[in-house]
């Protein structure tokens, strides 16, 4: 199918929704330490429902990897918790207005186009619990209970609803709009009945299912009572107050370090699973206001220049309700500006941020605005990579003083009979290394779900036929620079019976960029059988690659880029990271200049520092390109190995 003909001039409107405030004030009268209360039980009860969830839940991505994410909304849709990104509630109320919604009512919703942006790819089942407070003869929706997460089957052409050579969404599996699933307290067994009946694996999505729609049930009643207690009004104005309060700190400690101009940079995604690989761009130009700007100082984040809608299935629905969810999600980069990492980590991103910055989209047709009924399911390729080209183009605003790239997240696993000839699905999520930053090294292994985590070794095999002959760090996969990029993982899996092995990453021929003369990170890489008689390469993309009984599939995930000139790096620094096993000693000289003495077997490792200081003098001055994207960007460019939009004096 290919991407259709975009209209100039022409964009998606976006749907209109009740934004503003719940009190006149804006909440600016409310009791402080009430607000401190209130904003202290709403984190409680989120967690109080991720917990139940983790409990109770059955699906290995849900109970163990812990792919779900929970949030809450007030009447306006607004969402109050920060702790981490969730989907919308908005597709809800434009389907059921409120006052026909009723206590103990739960919706389910799971369809990209009809989500309002919230959902990016089938797999992602979401269940939205209205809250109601107020005297008995005058009960309202005041706040909602929402929980959406990761589920390992949902139909369509392959085991894990996620084919990547799709071109259809309707090869994705069973696409469901907002229904009611539970109807004033009870199941809709119906409903229930289509969706686990169009699963691979029904025990598990319905008892995963039930275990979502309780646990909101539960955090409904909790925020009941927060309501019963202190009254409606009081805790809507509240509500108003932490929104506020989030909006000020933004721009008062975040906006204020960025200064008024514009910027440019692009990143890419490298293949689709359909067409040959080549570069799928992603492009922001990125303005800061001035104070007296007539629409307010904000950024204004436009992706005009994105690439065409692809044929396969990266594309992502980002240009609903305003963009609503991709501010949010993309506001996180925005906290690396903040003074200190303890208090980056203190920042919430909840709908507070949403008035500081404006989305402008190309108009249907790209890679952000896809055309029903385009595929989505590897939706994950432009949207941590928009992440990746929010932070390159703040680095090229305020002098480099962002993260260098990373790519956190890329589905892999394996599917077939187990010893006992039950079918199975074995879907994990593997993290990688972040990227370095001007003050310290990226971290190892990171995942961008929060809480998620790879399966337990201990799980995994009790239930599936293979053994995990090792699961580590991956040596020399974080980017060089003078604060290395984290690590990633290699993992091993000797396969005890004939299965399929199945991926969809990114990242396996780009890396993920250095910045400010920091060197780009390895790849991606999955090797079957290495060192043995059918050692193959399996590409990033793929759905039912063969893997005989007793062979051996190696899993080596992605290393965040470098920050600054790995030449200036502490030589200590190098000894250290050799004795850890994370620089290889070829790379220490390589990558480093740093010249090794002594021996990592007798614990006498250390370094020369005249030959070192020798060895960095004779290397040749690095080229003038801000960003480092590694060997694999040649390829994809027709030889360049840097883009115009690298250089500091280039399209800005």
């Amino acid at each position: 199918m290919s991407a259709p003909a975009q209209p100039t001039g022409s964009r998606r409107a976006p749907t209109a929704f009740p934004f503003g405030s719940l009190t006149p004030d804006a909440g600016r009268g409310a009791d402080p330490v009430l607000v401190e209360i209130v904003q202290g039980s709403l984190a409680a009860v989120e967690r109080e429902v991720e917990t139940a969830i983790a409990r109770t839940s059955r699906s290995p991505m849900i109970r163990d990897a812990h792919d779900f994410r929970a949030g809450i909304h007030d009447r306006l849709l607004r969402k109050l918790t920060g702790r981490s990104y969730s989907a919308l509630v908005h597709p809800v109320a434009r389907d059921f207005p409120l006052d026909t919604m009723r206590e103990g009512d739960v919706f389910f919703h799971n369809d990209v186009y009809l989500s309002e942006g919230g959902i990016g790819h089938l797999p992602d089942l979401c269940v939205t619990v209205p809250v109601f407070a107020g005297p008995d003869d005058d009960r309202r929706v005041v706040a909602f209970v929402q929980a959406f997460g990761h589920h390992d089957d949902i139909g369509g052409a392959v085991p894990g609803s996620m084919p990547s050579h799709a071109t259809s969404v309707f090869e994705e599996g069973l696409m469901v709009p907002p229904i009611r699933l539970w109807d004033a307290g009870r199941p809709v067994r119906s409903a229930l009945a289509i969706m686990t009946r169009n699963s691979r694996m029904p025990e598990s999505l319905a008892a995963d299912l039930d275990a979502e729609c309780a646990a909101c049930l539960m955090g409904a009643r909790r925020l009941g009572e927060l309501f019963d207690r202190y009254g409606v009004d009081t805790v809507e104005a509240c509500f108003d107050a932490v929104i506020d309060r989030s909006t000020q700190t933004y721009r008062r400690e975040i906006l204020a370090k960025i200064p008024v101009g514009s910027w440019v940079w692009e990143d890419y995604a490298e293949h689709d699973g359909v067409d040959e690989p080549r570069l799928h761009t992603q492009r922001i130009t990125l303005t800061r206001t001035p104070a007296d700007d007539p629409d307010g100082e904000r950024l204004v984040i436009d992706f005009d220049g994105t690439g065409p809608q692809a044929r396969g299935p990266i594309n992502h629905c980002g240009d609903y309700s305003d963009g609503v969810f991709l501010k949010k999600w993309l506001a996180p980069i925005l906290r690396n500006l903040a003074d200190t990492p303890e208090r980056m980590a203190e920042l919430d991103v909840n709908e507070g941020v949403v008035p500081l910055m404006e989305l402008r989209f190309p108009p249907p047709g790209t890679l952000l605005t896809p055309v029903f009924p385009a595929p989505t399911n590897a939706r994950t390729f432009v949207i941590l990579r928009l992440l990746g080209v929010l932070a390159g183009v703040l680095a090229k605003a305020v002098d480099g003083r962002m993260p260098a790239d990373q790519e956190t997240i890329r589905y892999t696993g394996v599917y077939g009979e187990d010893l006992d000839g039950r079918p199975y699905l074995m879907r994990e999520v593997l993290g990688g290394g972040s990227g370095g930053r001007y003050y310290a090294d990226g971290e190892d292994t990171i995942h961008v779900v929060p809480d998620s985590r790879n399966l337990p070794t201990e799980f995994t095999e009790s239930r599936f036929p293979f053994v995990v002959e090792s699961l580590g760090l991956a040596l020399d996969s974080g980017g060089p620079g003078r604060f290395r990029g984290g690590l990633g993982y290699e993992k091993q899996l000797r396969m005890l019976k004939d299965a399929h092995f199945m991926s969809i990453a990114d990242r396996s021929i780009l890396a993920c960029w250095g910045v400010n003369g920091g060197r780009a990170g390895r790849p991606f890489q999955v090797t079957i059988d290495p060192g043995g008689p059918h050692e193959r390469e399996v590409d990033a993309l793929a759905d039912d690659e063969p893997v005989r009984a007793g062979e051996l599939i190696r899993i080596r995930t992605t290393g965040g880029g470098g920050w600054g000139d790995p030449l200036t790096r502490d030589p200590e620094l190098v000894v250290r990271d050799v004795r850890w096993r994370k620089v290889s000693p070829e790379a220490a000289l390589a990558d480093y200049g740093v010249v090794l003495t002594g021996s990592l077997d007798d614990d006498s490792l250390g370094h020369d520092a005249a030959a070192t200081e020798a060895e960095r003098a004779s290397r040749p001055e690095p080229g003038d390109a801000f960003f480092d994207r590694g060997p694999g960007y040649a390829r994809l460019s027709g030889g360049a190995v840097s883009a115009a939009v690298d250089h500091l004096d280039g399209a800005r």
